[in-house]
Formats: C-alpha cells, sequence, structure tokens
C-alpha cells in the first residue's frame, strides 16, 4: 500500500515538471523572457521603429491655425520676421530643426499674401522669462522697426524620448503679445532626430 502511495506521488511530480516544461517560453541565450510575453512579441517590440511625421505638412497645418486664430489683428500690407525656434532648454540654441519649422511656417504664410521677413539667426529671438512669458531680443525688436515688421514668428521645441514638441507662436514685435500660437508634437524619428543635432 505504502508503495502503491510512493508510486501515485512520483507519478504526481512528473506530470507536475513537464507542466512547467510546456509553459516555458524559448528565448536567446541569456536572456529570460516571461511566459506571457512571448518571444514573438518581444521580438516585434525590438523590432518597432520611430517613423517621422510630415513636418511640411505639420507646420503648414500649424500656420493655417494661427492665421486663422490671428484673424484681422495681421495685416497683409505689414511685413512678418521669421525667426529661427529655439531648444527650450537653452534659448541660445537652434538646429536644422528649428530653422526649417520657422522656414515652413514663413512659407506657407507667404502662400497666404503675407510679406515674409527672414531672420535665420543662431542666437534666441528670446532674451528672459517673466510671469512665464519669454521677452522678443532686442535684436529682433530693432529689426522690426526698421522694417515697419508688425509681428514676428517664434517658437521652441523641446525633446522627448520619441516626440519632439513644439510651440509655435505670432507675436506682436512691438508689445511682445501673443497674437496667435499652435501646439503640436512630431514623432521623433530617424530625420526628425538628425535634424535635431545638425547645428
Amino acid at each position: 500500500m505504502r508503495m502503491m502511495k510512493n508510486l501515485i506521488g512520483i507519478v504526481a511530480v512528473g506530470f507536475l515538471l513537464l507542466g512547467l516544461t510546456a509553459c516555458e517560453t524559448t528565448s536567446p541565450k541569456g536572456m529570460h523572457v516571461h511566459p506571457k510575453v512571448g518571444l514573438n512579441t518581444l521580438t516585434k517590440l525590438f523590432e518597432q521603429k520611430v517613423t517621422d511625421d510630415d513636418l511640411g505638412g505639420s507646420s503648414h497645418r500649424a500656420a493655417d491655425s494661427m492665421i486663422k486664430k490671428a484673424g484681422a489683428r495681421l495685416d497683409t500690407q505689414r511685413s512678418i520676421a521669421a525667426a529661427s525656434f529655439v531648444n527650450i532648454d537653452d534659448l541660445s540654441e537652434s538646429s536644422s530643426f528649428g530653422r526649417i519649422v520657422s522656414q515652413q511656417l514663413a512659407s506657407r504664410l507667404s502662400s497666404h499674401g503675407f510679406q515674409i521677413i527672414e531672420m535665420l539667426l543662431r542666437k534666441s529671438v528670446y532674451i528672459q522669462q517673466q510671469a512665464g512669458e519669454f521677452l522678443l531680443s532686442r535684436e529682433l525688436k530693432n529689426i522690426s522697426k526698421e522694417h515697419n515688421v508688425q509681428a514676428a514668428i517664434v517658437g521652441t521645441y523641446a525633446v522627448g524620448k520619441n516626440s519632439v514638441y513644439v510651440t509655435a507662436k505670432i507675436v506682436d514685435s512691438a508689445s511682445s503679445i501673443v497674437i496667435a500660437s499652435h501646439d503640436y508634437e512630431l514623432a521623433l524619428g530617424p530625420n526628425t532626430r538628425s535634424l535635431l543635432l545638425a547645428e
């Protein structure tokens, strides 16, 4: 009788071990894969790549949005300056990304009949932050007086893990008051990342 009980115990342990082996997911040497994840799912995660968004289309939509918001406050008979967008963490830093976004916005405003003065400045158009607002630089204000500029296209960007966050603004050149603004997000794909790294 005791022998029979021992035999039943051994068989039960055998089935238990067999069940555990069946649940184990095979994985590359040295890599532990949770059974619920599975190797196929893990492979797909590794193979996932962030693809670029339509940078030009996003810029044009931002421009259209700001033109609509600004309405009659913008005069097509007076100039608008376009300054390079800058890094929110360092207002003296721009990049190829900051310059091309500014150019694309300016291009769109030009197609709507606005006169654009380009200002491809490496230095920031902002000088300091007061009460949550960035003030326009003296250089931009001086150019505005010389060319009868009514407003400036300015902006900042912040780089996240998988996205870059852009804030575009049309700012009154005399008072530094924001006439219109537009926030948007772009996927941090290889082309966008390359533009951000290029000075």
